[in-house]
């Protein structure tokens, strides 16, 4: 039977997936919202469907694999909210299923560290929905669930360099504040990972091996392109939006032995300096 990826809200992670799942044979089904993304994701080699416009029972019937990129909302997973009956009923051949989370389920360790065995402690209503979202996938019976808990995701046209060069980057100080991070072509060879070794009702972190505080890496990016250090700002009086600063409500470092110990990963990017440096080479070879 040919391995069939139905993937929901087919976007930055996702898209890095894509190519190392073609190459094995794949055939991928991507949903977005648009047509102008969806035009773009066919000329990936993915299979475009405007969801939640389209029926995707037929779909589900002969996807092999799931992966869940859509965000939760105050009412919950909308992938389940839409479709947990055509998934218990319609989907007979599932063998994977992927449930992009996040760290910030563990909530705050005041920088000490966390793992997969970790208490729940959300600080920001993101990370008590990603909690209710990951509890309401794991209540499926017999669904072949593997939840990744993602740090702060970076790559390709994500990082701190754009704003670096514009000239807008601060060097944001809060004492003891760390962050840890994945660049997203980890993200994908993990993915990869368990895809060919299942483990249903795994979990696992996915991050690199060097949390550090976030004015270590801004001074990082502005010294690889040569730029003088963005100004220093203090955490209590800078002007940030609540969204940004939310992302401060919580310090801790997250521990990615499961990734290395189950799934024989060796991570591409064990730190932000060796995925910055990839950034830039990448970009210069772009000029080329």
């Amino acid at each position: 039977m040919t391995k069939h990826l139905l993937s929901f809200g087919h976007g930055f992670s996702a898209r890095a997936l894509t190519p190392l799942l073609l190459e094995q044979g794949f055939t991928i089904t991507g949903t977005t919202r648009s047509s102008d993304k969806a035009a773009a994701l066919e000329a990936t080699g993915v299979t475009s469907v405007i969801w939640p416009d389209t029926n995707l029972r037929e779909t589900l019937h002969s996807a092999t694999h799931l992966l869940i990129s859509a965000a939760p909302n105050a009412d919950g997973d909308p992938v389940l909210n839409a479709l947990r009956e055509d998934i218990v009923r319609h989907a007979p051949n599932l063998e994977w299923v992927g449930y992009l989370s996040t760290t910030g389920v563990y909530g705050d360790a005041k920088g000490g560290w966390v793992d997969e065995s970790s208490p729940l402690k959300p600080a920001t209503k993101r990370g008590q929905m990603r909690v209710a979202a990951e509890a309401d996938w794991q209540s499926i019976p017999n669904l072949p669930l593997h939840i990744f808990r993602l740090a702060g995701i970076y790559g390709p046209g994500r990082g701190p360099f754009s704003k670096v060069r514009a000239g807008t980057a601060r060097r944001i100080i809060k004492e003891g504040q760390v962050f840890s991070r994945i660049h997203v072509e980890d993200i994908a060879q993990i993915l990869v990972a368990s895809i060919a070794e299942p483990n249903a009702g795994a979990i696992y972190n996915m991050c690199d091996d060097d949390p550090a505080p976030p004015q270590d890496v801004i001074a990082h990016a502005a010294g690889l392109l040569g730029l003088p250090l963005p100004e220093e700002v203090d955490f209590e009086t800078a002007e940030m939006t609540p969204m940004a600063r939310s992302f401060y409500a919580e310090s801790k470092r997250v521990r990615n032995d499961r990734i290395k110990s189950d799934l024989g990963v060796k991570l591409l990017y064990p730190d932000y300096r060796a995925g910055l440096a990839a950034l830039i080479a990448l970009e210069q070879f772009s000029d080329q």
